[in-house]
């Protein structure tokens, strides 16, 4: 399984996963509006429709292996990362949410289209 992102302008939104999230379409179709994207394994793709960012929930979400130095690159690069209060009380401090054990963090962002995407430490087994 992969995420499909919408994209009202997709020229805007291949631009911006370029710019600030440092991806390259692996592949691109223009008469379809589409392009592919690799990062860490998995694919996401993104199409031109005119409901993008109409998702009041999170799309899809990357996985990182050194959270604070990703952040860290993205936030260089622009990114702002949404401060949060979820039903359990807790919130985001900086962006950033910690699980009450320490076992992780996770921050949420939207791209250039409005599609709420997360980045998170690996899962804890």
């Amino acid at each position: 399984m992969f995420p499909v992102l919408p994209a009202a302008d997709i020229d805007r939104a291949k631009a911006w996963y370029q710019e600030k999230l440092g991806l390259e379409p692996m592949f691109e179709d223009a008469d379809r509006g589409m392009a592919g994207y690799m990062h860490a394994g998995g694919m996401i793709l993104l199409y031109t429709s005119e409901f993008a960012g109409t998702n009041l929930a999170t799309a899809a979400g990357f996985v990182s292996e050194d959270f604070d130095a990703d952040v860290a690159a993205m936030r260089e690069r622009g990114v702002v990362f949404e401060d949060l209060e979820f039903p359990d009380g807790t919130s985001t401090v900086d962006g950033i949410a910690e699980a009450p054990d320490g076992t992780g963090k996770s921050a949420w962002f939207q791209d250039s289209e409005g599609n709420i995407l997360a980045i998170s430490t690996p899962p804890q087994t």
